[in-house]
């Protein structure tokens, strides 16, 4: 299927291209009525063609975001003994992740507004592609943080820009099932980074987790190249001079605001970052095991987010979202009495240790249903 290039495609052909439910007028948007066109019904067809094949390379830049949350807190083990770090300093490696993201978060709108969303997300891709790098061949904590700081700014560019250019691309008949390729791709890149850990554990130090981290350049290299062959959003093409913000406009930002904000205060990515230490701490004192132990939970923290794919077409968003929230409720205040219980006995009982696994998975797996891929 051939597509030209934006520049040569005016705003009537691009209008062909929108999603049914772009085509009319719809509150708090003020847009002008496309016109009329006998090719209309072929356009939107081939647009429903062409938007899986662009989503599935946009939605690959949200790889990088799953592996780089993943690869640290398998890295870092072996990172601690060969760099000599202290404790402060593994923290700060670890946890100074969300707060260099932040950087490229705020700037994001600005810069996809500039450059547009498919440069953008290009750029996310080149700047994860020499963080890695500088990460894998660091010879001190100075230059690592250097590179984790790259890195992360590319990775928080990855996490705004994916769902945006997907969400605008999508057809209204499979704007669900579409708009959850990130968080599946973001989970895909988790259980990568599960995958790497345990694969390149057994090497020698510094080897094994230079390639941890350094690895993550093939895939940054390979989104960069397939996304800049890309058509860019033909919504952010038409309505770029065309949108009006309204009051339910503000509305709905501030709602998605705050459903993104107690997202990440959910305690997820604490999980992810700290799961060898929750599993050390149950118990489970060998790193291969530990590795293993994260591999499963990456398998099925990949699988559960599936569920929300398939069905959140057919049920909407509100019952998955709830289904999800309340799970993890349940699921966190297992994993704090089965803790709690290690924490004061002298013994670690078998219960208490299946106790804190199951709820890891049980966390993860309600995650991935509801708040990961619906927000």
């Amino acid at each position: 299927m051939h597509f030209s290039s934006p520049e040569k495609l005016d705003k009537q052909h691009y209008y062909h291209l929108l999603p049914d439910s772009d085509l009319k007028n719809s509150k708090g948007f003020i847009i002008s009525e496309p016109p009329k066109h006998k090719s209309q019904q072929q356009g939107r067809f081939h647009f429903k063609k062409y938007a899986l094949a662009a989503t599935i390379p946009a939605s690959t830049n949200s790889v990088l975001l799953g592996y780089n949350i993943r690869l640290m807190s398998g890295g870092v083990l072996y990172i601690k003994d060969d760099l000599q770090i202290s404790s402060t300093q593994q923290q700060i490696l670890v946890g100074s992740l969300n707060v260099f993201s932040l950087i490229s978060s705020l700037a994001f709108g600005k810069t996809s507004d500039t450059i547009s969303h498919r440069y953008t997300i290009v750029l996310a891709a080149a700047t994860f592609f020499v963080g890695a790098l500088l990460m894998g061949l660091a010879p001190s904590f100075p230059f690592l943080m250097a590179g984790r700081l790259v890195a992360r700014i590319g990775v928080g560019y990855s996490l705004m820009i994916g769902p945006v250019y997907t969400t605008e691309i999508s057809p209204a008949m499979t704007w669900g099932f579409l708009s959850s390729f990130p968080e599946i791709f973001i989970n895909m890149g988790i259980l990568l980074g599960y995958i790497s850990n345990f694969a390149l554990s057994g090497l020698p130090q510094p080897l094994n987790w230079r390639l941890m981290l350094g690895l993550a350049v093939l895939p940054a290299g390979a989104v960069a190249l397939g996304v800049i062959t890309m058509l860019e959003s033909p919504r952010w093409l038409v309505w770029k001079e065309l949108l009006r913000p309204t009051r339910p406009i503000r509305q709905i930002l501030i709602t998605s605001i705050g459903i993104n904000f107690f997202m990440q205060a959910s305690g997820n990515d604490t999980i992810v970052y700290y799961s060898p230490k929750v599993f050390k701490d149950a118990g489970i004192h060998d790193r291969r095991q530990q590795f293993n132990v994260t591999v499963v939970m990456g398998i099925v923290k990949t699988c559960f987010v599936f569920i929300s794919a398939l069905y959140l077409d057919h049920f909407g968003r509100w019952p998955l979202q709830m289904l999800g929230t309340i799970g993890m409720a349940f699921s966190l205040a297992g994993l704090r009495v089965g803790s709690n219980y290690l924490e004061q006995s002298n013994e670690k009982p078998v219960l208490a240790i299946t106790l804190c696994i199951v709820a890891v998975y049980a966390d993860f797996s309600f995650f991935s249903i509801g708040l990961g891929p619906i927000t």
